[in-house]
């Protein structure tokens, strides 16, 4: 499971960038800091690298390798 914390995210895009599966985007919305942050198209198709994770300079996403 990737659960994002979208007022966290200032908007980088180093995690759409990272993601080896293109599984990331931005979102249409603004978060309540006014930048745009990271959606996930398709979680079933996530490898649970959590590069996403490890290189998100906000601590914005949390990858959980054990969620159902």
């Amino acid at each position: 499971m990737v659960q994002i914390s979208k007022d966290a995210c200032k908007g980088c895009g180093i995690c759409i960038a990272l993601c080896p599966v293109k599984i990331l985007e931005f979102s249409g919305e603004l978060n309540n800091k006014g930048f745009r942050f990271p959606r996930i198209t398709n979680e079933e198709k996530c490898t649970k690298c959590e590069n996403c994770m490890i290189y998100c300079p906000d601590f914005a996403i949390v990858v959980s390798k054990n969620a159902k």
